[in-house]
């Protein structure tokens, strides 16, 4: 058993200031042995040893063993931190208010989400004509602990049935049962084994959806190759359900969706064989025996059709356009050379929303939304006024809509809906949470930064007002950089906890993310990655120099490419922080692509099997094999056990790393949290607990003993 004892040693004098700072502990940790049973593999001429292959095997009962005694230890280290309770409390009582989402018309009613404050999942519920409401579906009910969710929810054309989708533990396999809206009885086959699916009905005779073949092995960690777009007829059984594309195996596609457009003319197929780019394709639904015709024959793009009026066609695209435009074209012949633009490209990258018969164009500017609206000739009417600096999201709607709604928050202001009326451009607040938060103690600032090859970076930066810039501020610093996903302003209760207490949450949108289109995108894929990771080096040196903090109270935090951001970060620069939190991580980049989907995150990483050149450069920043036997920061690595999106054998693995080559005094722990996936759907009571570890461990490693609200030390 390797030991590490966390005590302080009080020195003389000469002590430093990092020294002088630490407390008197004495909590031991006592690692498991891990044993180490190699395989090698060889690339192109060099051969990698792999000593924790033997963690993949999510099924056998060594690594459940394992992971029984790695939670044991970190969670028998978690218990004696101080004030983990107070934590737990205090997220607790913030968390309890009640939040309610944007309404929708379906049939005769409307429906709207709504979690009464501490609720493990929201319950769907809806309002008759007369103003009356109740529970339609409350997956609270659905198990005792609250792991089982609630995914996509969708109606049929009249109103009168409604298919969604539950997610057992938070896995991405998924259930698909389907229920009369009138009665709430069940109606027909429960579809099983869906995954990355939609669910769009074609009038109210049966919906599309998607799944894989089911993949030989675990069902958790087996490569899943073969997407296919089914189609589901009421009242037969699941097993006849038609291949509507996808069943030729010559061509796989990793990732096949199919909707249905508002009128129920066309279906529109997209195929991918990677997060980016797509083929496209619709199908005339009105003719019997109609060919699929095709819109995009390549994997060049990523092209979506957002609405149709008759046969013309609006699709948003990035051909030829980094940022975004819309286009319309004739389904008749709807290939590129006969799109003309509708709302052209500009400088900001774009999405689309359409309702009530408009389109509403939400530009991100630095991260930050602004929204135009244009009618359907492609005329603009007018500016939506948000109601501050900030993220809005919704505008959606069916085109007989009468009003839409729309959420706006930033990272210090809780989410409020409003309710818009589209002909003059008014709105007014439709619900505002009642929390115990006061958002005008607080403020965020945009600044930008220089990364290492001279690029400009914007990062926000929130925190309590009146904050001193004199190094010793605890501070998290969270990013992501991949898959083309934009980080823009949002409220997070933890996050609010973590500032109520003096902590400082810095958030930089680093290449890889959207943020300013596929440019930025492509800037942080493939042999360009380490952009990424010098971007938000760059961020945390910033608010070193900047006295935001110190290396002393900097924790760097991200989640799934996230956490091979963090993981990539503290191989290469374990001085730069105290602590480190990797959650749900790619971390093995030689074989991440042999797991479920992984493989369809080839556009942004590459894989070891393309060339030579690919594999030396994952191979030189891949976090399992760049553990070295030095000091590294304090680590609490966090993954779930039914996690089928990212394996957890990349944390295992990782952690068994770290944990035999660590040289320093800090812990690096590993929390496996159970019957949960890889985030989406995790009931409210666990991620209260996630929430209460990750900032004790935090803390208490950057040596604070007692948690008043001043964070004052001994």
């Amino acid at each position: 058993m390797k030991k590490i004892h966390l005590l302080t040693l009080c020195l003389i004098v000469i002590v430093s200031c990092k020294e002088s700072k630490q407390l008197k502990r004495n909590i031991i940790v006592n690692y498991p042995e891990t044993p180490q049973k190699p395989v090698v593999d060889e690339y192109f001429g060099t051969k990698v040893t792999d000593n924790y292959r033997w963690l993949e095997d999510d099924r056998s009962p060594e690594t459940e063993q394992w992971v029984k005694q790695e939670n044991k230890v970190t969670f028998d280290y978690l218990s004696k931190i101080p004030y983990r309770e107070q934590l737990k409390k205090r997220l607790s009582e913030l968390w309890n208010y009640a939040k309610v989402g944007t309404p929708f018309i379906e049939g005769d009613y409307t429906y709207f989400y709504k979690n009464n404050g501490l609720q493990n999942q929201y319950v769907l519920y809806r309002k008759d004509k007369n103003g009356k409401d109740e529970v339609f579906l409350d997956p609270n009910t659905f198990s005792k602990d609250g792991t089982i969710s609630l995914g996509a929810v969708r109606f049929s054309k009249d109103g009168n049935l409604v298919a969604y989708s539950i997610s057992e533990g938070g896995s991405d396999w998924r259930k698909i049962i389907i229920m009369d809206v009138k009665s709430k009885e069940r109606v027909g086959d429960t579809l099983t084994d869906v995954k990355f699916s939609g669910i769009s009905w074609k009038g109210n005779s049966g919906f599309y959806y998607s799944s894989y073949d089911k993949p030989k092995g675990s069902q958790l960690s087996a490569k899943t190759d073969q997407h296919k777009l089914y189609y589901h007829k009421l009242g037969t059984k699941q097993k006849e359900d038609a291949v509507i594309f996808g069943a030729t195996p010559e061509e796989k596609n990793r990732y096949v969706g199919g909707h249905v457009t508002e009128d129920d003319r066309y279906l529109v197929i997209s195929a991918s064989t990677s997060t980016s780019g797509n083929k496209l394709f619709i199908k005339d639904l009105t003719q019997p025996n109609s060919k699929l015709v095709t819109i995009i024959d390549n994997y060049d793009s990523d092209t979506y059709v957002v609405d149709n009026k008759n046969e013309q066609l609006y699709l948003v695209t990035n051909l030829g356009a980094p940022n975004k435009k819309v286009v319309t074209v004739n389904a008749s012949n709807p290939v590129p050379q006969n799109w003309k633009d509708f709302i052209p490209e500009t400088k900001n990258v774009l999405n689309v929303s359409k309702g009530a018969g408009y389109f509403f164009a939400k530009y991100m500017i630095d991260a930050v939304s602004k929204v135009l609206q244009y009618n359907s000739d492609g005329k603009f009417i007018r500016e939506i006024k948000l109601p501050g600096i900030g993220t809005a999201n919704g505008f959606g709607g069916k085109k007989d809509a009468k009003e839409l709604y729309f959420s706006f928050t930033n990272y210090n202001t809780p989410s409020s809906s409003y309710k818009l009326n589209p002909k003059d451009g008014t709105y007014q607040e439709y619900w505002k949470p009642a929390i115990s938060f006061n958002s005008s103690n607080y403020e965020s600032k945009q600044i930008f930064y220089t990364s290492k090859d001279g690029t400009k970076v914007p990062m926000i930066i929130t925190y309590k007002k009146g904050l001193q810039l004199n190094g010793k501020n605890p501070t998290i610093l969270y990013g992501y950089g991949g898959f083309n996903i934009s980080l823009t302003p949002s409220f997070s209760i933890g996050n609010a906890v973590w500032m109520e207490q003096g902590g400082v949450y810095a958030v930089p949108n680093i290449r890889g993310g959207g943020e300013y289109g596929r440019k930025w995108h492509d800037a942080g894929t493939k042999m360009k990655k380490q952009n990424v990771f010098d971007d938000f080096i760059a961020a945390a040196q910033y608010l070193i120099d900047k006295k935001y903090t110190s290396s002393d109270y900097l924790a760097i935090r991200g989640g799934s490419n996230g956490g091979l951001l963090v993981g990539a970060t503290m191989t290469q620069r374990p001085d730069l922080m105290k602590v480190a939190l990797p959650a749900v991580g790619v971390l093995d980049m030689l074989r991440y692509h042999t797991f479920t989907a992984g493989a369809g995150w080839k556009y942004d990483y590459g894989t070891a099997e393309d060339s030579k050149e690919m594999f030396e450069y994952l191979k030189k920043y891949s976090p399992v094999h760049n553990v070295k036997k030095i000091a590294y920061p304090a680590t609490l690595i966090t993954t779930a056990d039914h996690d089928d999106r990212v394996v957890p054998a990349h944390s295992f693995k990782f952690a068994a790393e770290l944990q035999s080559k660590q040289q320093g005094a800090n812990p690096v722990l590993i929390r496996i949290e159970s019957n949960a996936g890889h985030g989406a759907g995790t009931p409210v009571a666990k991620t209260i607990q996630q929430y209460a570890d990750m900032f004790g461990f935090t803390l208490y490693n950057m040596g604070y003993d007692e948690l008043p609200n001043s964070l004052n030390k001994k």
